[in-house]
């Protein structure tokens, strides 16, 4: 059961719903958004009604949800959410409606190859630079990053062009020094499933892309965000990046259906990410608009401007020219099927 408070409700108004919950014999979560305070009950919820916890002051309303992942499910939230980053001029929205291309390097490695791919990206109309300074890496003697020095060229990058930007964050120790530049943190396939991490960058108050692990359900991809969520950090994307499975011939299999599958499930905006899904740059255009055509909210792509060079993932990275190609085919395909 979850208890939504109104907007107006006061701090003294929380503790009094938190307290009958307790003396319930229930134990209380209380999640304070920037829009709203949410409660959820925890424990034996057999015995108790809505009409128990409606009529106290500041309650809004009071609702059963079946799901494990509470707040995120459609049942607490009908409506689509939309997600912002960003602000001043430089500002993204995905969700409802609001679709969105985020594009760059997988990788910050050097000033010039930043700046060369921000420049075209930001000219083909993508809304979001994407570009990592803190690279999880399978084995430990590949490229890990610039680090606190990449984080400033994106910041820099950010003022240049005019373009929010998404770096990942792989260590809950780190969340803080990515917050204080980025717009929005991501984290990635190989961090679903680290809940220290997903609980600390629910405190922080930036948006959070949360990837698919590559082994996971949707079920566990959900309740990951439910970790997110119940922190108080209510502005989740979810990025479907494929997943492994026994293909040999694409580096994952990009899960489509996830798109109209959370869609269902969940009112956090989705979208997907084909470069990472495919592994080779000629597939990412047509699975960026398959994505699209199954809805996504929203692209994230792999840009470089010399992928021969690139010191992460140089088989995906697609070049500039590339992009406007892409960036066009899926204008005519959001066109094609928009009802």
């Amino acid at each position: 059961m979850i208890v939504v408070m109104d907007s107006s409700a006061s701090r003294a108004h929380v503790d009094a719903v938190v307290r009958r919950i307790r003396d319930l014999g229930c134990d209380a979560h209380v999640s304070v958004g920037r829009s709203r305070t949410v409660i959820g009950v925890v424990g034996d919820r057999s015995r108790l009604t809505p009409d128990i916890f409606d009529s106290l002051p500041g309650v809004s309303h009071t609702m059963r949800v079946s799901a494990p992942f509470k707040f995120v499910s459609r049942e607490f939230q009908p409506a689509p959410s939309v997600v912002t980053a960003g602000s001043g001029d430089a500002v993204a929205r995905f969700g409802a409606g609001h679709f969105g291309v985020i594009a760059g390097p997988c990788a910050v490695e050097s000033r010039d190859q930043l700046f060369r791919t921000a420049e075209r990206v930001a000219s083909a109309g993508a809304v979001m630079l994407r570009g990592d300074a803190f690279k999880p890496r399978t084995s430990p003697y590949s490229f890990q990053g610039l680090g606190e020095r990449g984080l400033e060229l994106l910041a820099q990058a950010r003022e240049e062009f005019g373009l929010p930007f998404v770096a990942e964050v792989v260590d809950p120790r780190d969340v803080p020094l990515v917050a204080s530049y980025a717009d929005m943190l991501r984290v990635g396939t190989r961090n679903m499933a680290n809940f220290p991490l997903l609980s600390e960058v629910g405190r922080a108050r930036k948006p959070v892309q949360l990837k698919r692990g590559f082994t996971a359900t949707i079920d566990e991809w959900l309740q990951a965000a439910e970790y997110i969520f119940k922190e108080g950090n209510h502005d989740i994307l979810l990025v479907e990046r494929g997943i492994r499975t026994f293909e040999q011939s694409t580096r994952n299999t990009l899960d489509v259906s996830a798109v109209p599958v959370l869609h269902g499930l969940s009112h956090l905006p989705v979208l997907v990410d084909p470069s990472h899904a495919g592994g080779r740059r000629e597939l990412v255009l047509p699975l960026a608009a398959a994505a699209v055509a199954a809805g996504a909210d929203g692209l994230m792509v792999d840009v470089h401007v010399d992928p021969s060079s690139a010191k992460v993932d140089a088989a995906q990275a697609i070049v500039p020219d590339e992009f406007d190609d892409l960036m066009e085919v899926v204008s005519r395909v959001r066109q094609a099927v928009a009802v």
